[in-house]
């Protein structure tokens, strides 16, 4: 199996520390307002990842941490007039509800900043005690320059990091790029400490949750791309300063999403909630579109983008209709090679998806040619094989009767998807799409002006 490795900068061997034992920590939320699909693309990411790994083989130890004390959440738990704990048990509580929507597994252990404070003092007492971290006037800092690695992760230097950087900077820092363990704060969240009351700088408590679950070394570290400098890089810096060993053997990013070609971001009006985008569409649609390109690839997020997802998954389930549904455990076939080789070539999920189209395609050959104990054969693996993806798990007759209301709009969109498939003689594909409306209550009909359509 080759990942990946934004720390090596290209697709390494994987090899477990520990046999097939794989211990991964992926950065969490931090909880002061709902999730959003760009939250989405990276959790589902790395969802797709622990599927996988588990059902190769690996036994994964899942490690997604949530940040609850920060300069956003005491904002906001004032706009609010909430409490700082009564407002992040809010929006936990409403992550794991679209969490649990997109299907994505719990993880094995979700520690909360707050319940390791402990252990963070802990390890800046240490940074401290090996001069890489020093008291100033107001806050405790690490001191970059102590680190002779710092910067291999993001490919920068501490020269390129501050040319022409624009920051106020505190007098008692020995470096501009110098950042903060410990923020001295008699407002808000605050615990005792040996420097005075306050509380952790964000990068320091990843670096304590992630040892206290995994170990001073383990083998996968992921996370969202906008992660990868500051926060990733502190992260190895403060840790490797500690224990003088690696701090993650391999480190995996997940590209960033953008919406009609745009960033996303509530300036731009853009901004759309995980529980926003599943009003408007299923989950298991937004699910399969987020994993319809390769998780390092930037993607664009648009209405005719799940549009087709939601096409696509019809097409997956309605060569599933009338046939036996469940899972057999794997077999070893032509579909499960190129499935497996997909995946295990850094989890190229869409690849891993054209293989699921192949065999719908056989399904519907076989079904034509009354061929039935194959196409069910081929079924099964089917869904057993889109197992480790998340997708395409529901019987195929609730899947449909769930959706069997279309607005105007979406009964247009098949027409004109099944006009273009007409237009390229995909007569397969124009015949699925006339069985899909059928089952939805939708029958068409073909004139010399154009193609119609009515309820039944």
């Amino acid at each position: 199996m080759k990942i990946f490795n934004t720390l090596s900068g290209k697709k390494d061997e994987f090899e477990p520390l520990e046999n097939n034992k794989v211990r991964m920590y992926v950065c969490g939320m931090t909880v002061y307002d709902d999730t959003h699909i760009g939250h989405a693309r990276t959790f589902v990411s790395f969802d797709i990842i622990v599927r996988y790994l588990r059902s190769a083989g690996y036994e994964v130890q899942y490690i997604r941490n949530i940040t609850d004390v920060d300069d956003k959440i005491l904002e906001r738990s004032k706009e609010l007039e909430m409490t700082p704990f009564e407002l992040t048990d809010k929006y936990i509580q409403s992550m794991n509800q679209d969490f649990s929507t997109l299907k994505m597994i719990e993880p094995d252990s979700e520690p909360r900043a707050t319940d390791n404070i402990e252990s963070i003092i802990s390890l800046i007492k240490k940074l401290i005690e090996k001069e890489h971290a020093y008291v100033g006037d107001s806050d405790v800092y690490f001191s970059t320059e102590s680190f002779e690695s710092y910067g291999k992760l993001s490919r920068r230097n501490l020269e390129d990091m501050l040319a022409g950087a624009r920051v106020d900077v505190d007098p008692s820092k020995r470096n501009p790029a110098d950042f903060v363990l410990w923020k001295k704060d008699t407002d808000g969240l605050k615990w005792d400490s040996p420097w005075g009351e306050g509380r952790p700088g964000w990068h320091i408590e990843c670096s304590a949750m992630s040892m206290d679950a995994l170990g001073e070394t383990f083998d996968i570290h992921g996370g969202g791309s906008d992660l990868k400098f500051p926060h990733h890089e502190n992260e190895i810096a403060q840790s490797e300063c500690v224990t003088g060993k690696d701090f993650a053997k391999l480190w995996m990013h997940t590209g960033p999403l953008r919406i009609d070609k745009e960033k996303m971001s509530k300036s731009l009006k853009n901004f759309i909630t995980i529980k926003d985008a599943v009003k408007n569409s299923s989950p298991e649609a937004l699910r399969f579109f987020l994993i319809s390109s390769h998780y390092r690839s930037p993607l664009n997020y648009s209405e005719e983008g799940i549009e087709e997802a939601k096409n696509s998954l019809d097409r997956l389930y309605n060569s599933l209709k009338d046939l036996e549904f469940q899972h057999l455990p794997l077999v070893e076939s032509q579909y499960s090679q190129k499935f497996h080789h997909a995946m295990e070539d850094d989890f190229n999920s869409p690849a891993a998806i054209s293989v699921l189209f192949e065999m719908a395609r056989n399904i519907n050959t076989c079904k034509k040619d009354n061929d039935i104990d194959e196409a069910s054969k081929l079924s099964k693996e089917l869904v057993t094989l889109s197992c480790s993806l998340g997708i395409i798990q529901d019987n195929p007759e609730e899947y449909f009767t769930d959706g069997i209301t279309l607005t105007d709009q979406e009964v247009n969109v098949y027409i004109t998807r099944r006009n273009q498939a007409r237009a390229e003689k995909d007569f397969q594909l124009s015949d699925n799409i006339r069985d899909q409306l059928l089952e939805k209550g939708i029958a068409l009909e073909d004139k010399a002006s154009g193609t119609v359509w009515k309820k039944i």
